[in-house]
């Protein structure tokens, strides 16, 4: 099931429609009240998300998404008519999975969804890695360094999950945008380093197996 929040209804019904005729079970809701009380029934596989809604914008319900143990692995695409730099930055930061500026084309949206559903399903993978102090198991989004767990947000675990299954290659920032942020918006780099920087200290004694190249982005296990 796939639920789009839009308060503009012919907007809405056309997302719902489309996705509907593409193989896609749909539903739509006019607000994130709506989409909240339809959860306690079904949980979605996907949520497209619009920002300016009436009431509870769409900034503060992904917020809520994420901050809640049984939403906060569900993927998550932006809807919104916004376009700049900084309303992109607070919508990924905020853990969007994907960030589509209206007017857009159905088919387009169709395949990014579909790009978030896979990259979700591979993120899921039953894997586990390790390297040096630090352990990742993927499919119980588990994270422990010196054996102690460790409380990421979805973002900081995808990041940490992407270096470690790659340990040894670098990583640039625009690849690391792409595969966790699954966007590139016009070479804005500032979101990975931020998240690197706070992964690092919650990772604590085991952070110094990120390393930095400098000029290009991120490795875990090069030589130092």
């Amino acid at each position: 099931m796939i639920c789009c929040v839009e308060d503009d209804s012919g907007i809405r019904e056309l997302v719902v429609y489309t996705l509907k005729n593409t193989g896609f079970n749909a539903m739509g809701f006019e607000s994130g009240d709506e989409l909240f009380k339809a959860m306690l029934k079904e949980k979605p596989e996907l949520i497209l998300l619009d920002i300016m809604l009436p009431g509870t914008d769409g900034i503060q319900i992904l917020k809520r998404l994420r901050s809640n143990a049984v939403t906060k692995k569900i993927p998550v695409i932006m809807l919104t008519a916004k376009g700049t730099e900084y309303d992109k930055i607070i919508g990924l930061d905020s853990g969007a999975d994907d960030y589509v500026t209206k007017p857009f084309g159905m088919m387009e949206l169709i395949s990014r969804i579909k790009a978030v559903l896979r990259r979700f399903e591979e993120n899921s993978a039953d894997d586990e890695y390790s390297f040096g102090s630090v352990k990742v198991n993927a499919k119980a989004h588990s994270v422990y360094v010196d054996n102690v767990p460790v409380d990421l947000t979805l973002k900081e675990f995808e990041l940490l999950h992407l270096l470690m299954k790659n340990a040894g290659i670098v990583l640039t920032r625009d690849m690391l945008l792409e595969n966790i942020w699954g966007y590139d918006f016009d070479g804005e780099t500032r979101t990975v380093d931020v998240h690197i920087r706070t992964l690092r200290t919650k990772l604590g004694s085991g952070g110094d197996i990120i390393e930095t190249v400098r000029g290009v982005g991120y490795r875990i296990g090069g030589v130092r």
